[in-house]
């Protein structure tokens, strides 16, 4: 069991983490982390402002099961196979749930249900109700996807598919869960999705649905080495100076926003869309990469290196013009950035060995500038034997010029 639980990725309460961690707390706001309209899981469950959709989880429920003639029979092998994972289940959390077994059970299979029947509905428009509160203004749905991207707002994913191959399935949907997933988070995941399913997912399954966008976010090429691995500090300059020592920035066309490359005296960054849900989503995964222990900090890594990129309004403005961050004013690019920052160990710092090539990086006009101090600041006279040198082909040019001038003016009198 001990080899279990620690194989398992917790989902901590952290609400109650941020109190502590002035890193988070400056990050991570308790807005961004209590649902708006529904809880899932266990960690806000029961809360007050939360169960008034409690009964329209029921409704989902019972439009879910009741496709089926014999619903005692499904209900049954559900709660059997839930039975079965409910130690998983709870290790999931990372932390005691106080619940006892039957509530707990009774929990995952509600919430679970809900989840499937609300994808469903999603995908097929003829399984709605004309009354259905999530379905019935944009801003309500928004809410929903909010709420169902929170870190402690998820429901463990294998307890979803568990559920997913024992519950009726409608006959107009032929979709796994992954692609009703994926559906219904399209908007988070603003390219084609198909191709993000091929690709990634079916190489990782996913913990929970943070997690399944999470993936999308991941760079798909191998971090950059770098050499000096004493350094302390992740020094980058922002991208107009970058602009500025001759290297050029390029929108990539590539499979992950976090796909950035400097080679060739060429800085490629793929576009990001910003939307109503990049805040949230970005807090969310970034609170989950700070607080599982194991997980890799590539999301928070690409979210500092743009942050250090975009130090100004003319920054945000470059890579605006550039096609790079897209759907944004530069003011809103830039504040966007400047309120995400956190700060993380150098050693899991994704993008070291880029910012290291890039802050190394010198100009051919610095590189000459640097050979000719060089050359004549080895002695304390250098700099009057340069000055000297100077002052000299000035006069011998200011000469030639009198001259020339002064036999033009002769020779056509």
């Amino acid at each position: 069991m001990e080899e279990v639980e620690e194989n398992i990725p917790k989902i901590n309460h952290l609400s109650v983490e941020i109190t502590e961690d002035n890193n988070l707390l400056s990050s991570i706001q308790l807005f961004y982390l209590i649902g708006c309209i529904v809880s899932i899981g266990p960690l806000h469950h029961g809360k007050n402002c939360l169960k008034p959709m409690e009964d329209q989880k029921w409704r989902y429920f019972n439009a879910l099961l009741g496709r089926e003639a014999n619903t005692k029979s499904t209900l049954e092998s559900c709660i059997t196979s839930l039975r079965h994972s409910e130690q998983k289940a709870r290790i999931f959390y990372g932390e005691k749930i106080e619940k006892e077994s039957d509530q707990f059970i009774e929990m995952l299979l509600l919430d679970g249900c809900f989840i499937i029947e609300l994808f469903l509905e999603c995908s097929i428009k003829s399984l709605r109700r004309r009354d259905d509160p999530f379905f019935s203004s944009n801003e309500a749905i928004f809410n929903l996807i909010c709420d169902l991207i929170l870190y402690e707002n998820q429901l463990p994913f294998f307890i979803l598919e568990q559920l997913f191959h024992l519950v009726p399935i409608p006959t107009q949907s032929s979709m796994s869960l992954i692609d009703l997933s994926l559906r219904f988070f399209h908007k988070l995941i603003l390219n084609d999705y198909s191709k993000f399913l091929h690709h990634q997912v079916l190489n990782s399954k996913p913990l929970h649905f943070l997690d399944l966008i999470r993936q999308y976010y991941l760079p798909t090429y191998p971090e950059s080495p770098f050499k000096d691995r004493q350094t302390k500090q992740i020094k980058v300059h922002p991208a107009t100076k970058i602009r500025a020592l001759g290297i050029r920035i390029e929108k990539a066309f590539s499979e992950s926003p976090s796909d950035i490359t400097f080679l060739n005296q060429k800085l490629k960054i793929p576009s990001l869309e910003i939307h109503k849900y990049t805040e949230i989503m970005f807090r969310n995964l970034i609170a989950m990469e700070l607080c599982q222990p194991k997980c890799s900090k590539q999301v928070t890594s690409y979210v500092i290196l743009m942050e250090k990129l975009i130090q100004s309004q003319r920054d945000a403005g470059l890579l605006q013009y550039k096609d790079i961050v897209i759907n944004c004013t530069d003011w809103e690019i830039m504040l966007l950035f400047k309120k995400l920052i956190v700060d993380i160990d150098i050693k899991d710092f994704y993008y070291i060995g880029i910012c290291e090539k890039i802050y190394g990086f010198q100009s051919r006009r610095e590189v000459c500038w640097q050979n000719m101090r060089d050359i004549y600041h080895i002695s304390p006279f250098g700099i009057a034997g340069f000055s000297l040198a100077a002052l000299f082909l000035v006069f011998l040019f200011t000469g030639a010029l009198l001259s020339g001038f002064t036999f033009l003016l002769h020779h056509f009198q």
